[in-house]
């Protein structure tokens, strides 16, 4: 299961089953169980947070340094005295710890005697709780299936119509070739189908079946933040049980980042953002980042993660304003180079690994270049009448068309012989 965010180097916050840890996007990125969790740890004077020490001509070490609470003072016999069994206490947010350092230096650069102290503390904090009823009206679990069953994905969504126009990432959806929404709210899944697509500015709508009266989203206004703002990111963390609430604030505004999957491919580029230091997971792509007043001020879409801890250290979000204007182009029915309307076209062929040019490595089943009769080990010479000798230009030639064009397919197979045929395109997975 591919959870979507998207990490830094950030990841998008989604989830995929091959990489099921810790993201990314949003996406799939990418378990935990957030509900109501306390962390701990403990080490040598492993205090984190603000406080005092004191010591005899002792050398406090600062509340912030994650070896020792506290702070002291230094008044040694010489310059440079770091008098002996100075000790520090301090205490923070994230917990409080002790420790004690023996041994100074007394004199000019003189060695005194004596050894370090020991230390020991902890740290501990309380992890995302579950989302309230308020913070769960309108907003959606979206779990997928990833190219023709090779995986699944899951990531998070907002009601904007009450017949269930839903609002996502696109890399929540990219690459699926089924979607089912669950309504948090109420517990009911509904089918969904790709109403339209932006790879770029990774925004996505979807149409569930079948729907009606639905509990719509608290859309909010993004042009007037500020950083220091209170905010809380909500989503399918994970894709655990209940639907997890990240309290933070907003860090910066106006962010650009470059973010990929929890495997370092799919990358993409997004400009504009909202940073915060709530604590974005896998899987909360396409949620909701509320303000204090439960508006809705953004959509959770990617998360940098320290490459020690695998922590977040850094949440982003598309700003609300942004992503209901590419879904506003997309429901009007703009088809361009950055908004696509519904599923691309598709052929049905994977080009080979191993081999060179426009080899065909396998075929999908059903597609249109299975009822051609294509197979793997044949080379795709041309496409609609226009030569093809790369994977980029059958790419090119196949996105050109829609779902339903009759196209002209010529190849040769591997004993040389020339063919051709012409094939109904068919709905590839979602861009």
């Amino acid at each position: 299961m591919s959870l979507s965010t998207r990490h830094l180097p950030t990841v998008l916050v989604g989830v995929t089953s091959a990489t099921l840890a810790a993201v990314v996007a949003v996406g799939v990125t990418e378990a935990v169980d957030r509900s109501q969790t306390t962390v701990s740890t403990s080490a040598s004077g492993s205090a984190l947070g603000t406080g005092s020490g004191s010591g005899s001509g002792g050398y406090g070490w600062n509340g912030t340094n994650p070896y020792a609470g506290g702070s002291g003072s230094s008044n040694g016999d010489g310059s440079n005295g770091y008098s002996g069994n100075g000790s520090g206490s301090g205490s923070g947010s994230l917990g409080s710890g002790s420790g004690s350092l023996g041994n100074g230096f007394p004199g000019d650069n003189g060695f005194g005697s004596g050894g370090y102290g020991s230390g020991s503390g902890s740290s501990s904090s309380t992890a995302n709780a579950n989302a309230t009823a308020t913070q769960v009206k309108g907003i959606v679990d979206i779990t997928t299936t990833v190219d023709y069953s090779s995986g699944e994905a899951a990531g998070t969504g907002m009601v904007l119509t009450s017949d269930g126009e839903i609002l996502t990432n696109n890399h929540v959806v990219d690459g699926a070739t089924k979607i089912t929404v669950t309504v948090l709210s109420t517990g009911k899944s509904y089918t969904a189908k790709v109403v339209g697509t932006s790879p770029t500015n990774d925004i996505a709508v979807l149409q569930l079946a079948d729907a009606s009266g639905l509990a719509t989203a608290n859309l909010g206004d993004s042009s007037g933040l500020k950083v220091g703002d209170a905010v809380t990111g909500v989503g399918n963390a994970g894709d655990a049980a209940g639907t997890s609430a990240s309290p933070g604030a907003i860090t910066a505004l106006d962010q650009e980042i470059t973010a990929s999957d929890e495997g370092g491919a799919n990358s993409e580029h997004l400009t504009g953002l909202i940073e915060t230091d709530a604590d974005i997971q896998a899987g909360d792509s396409g949620g909701p980042l509320y303000d204090a007043a439960g508006k809705i001020i953004g959509i959770d879409t990617a998360a940098q993660a320290s490459a020690r801890s695998g922590e977040t250290v850094a949440g982003y979000a598309i700003p609300i304003d942004h992503a209901l204007d590419i879904a506003d182009q997309i429901l009007a029915g703009t088809d361009n180079a950055t908004i696509h309307q519904g599923l691309p076209a598709f052929l049905g062929i994977q080009l080979s690994q191993t081999g060179t040019g426009t080899t065909i490595g396998g075929v999908v089943d059903g597609s249109a270049a299975a009822n051609a009769g294509l197979a793997a080990g044949d080379t795709i010479t041309s496409v609609g009448g226009t030569s093809v000798a790369s994977p980029d230009a059958i790419t090119a030639a196949i996105t050109a068309h829609h779902p339903g064009d009759r196209v002209k397919i010529a190849w040769t197979d591997q004993n040389g012989t020339s063919h051709s045929a012409t094939v109904t395109l068919g709905e590839g997975p979602a861009d």
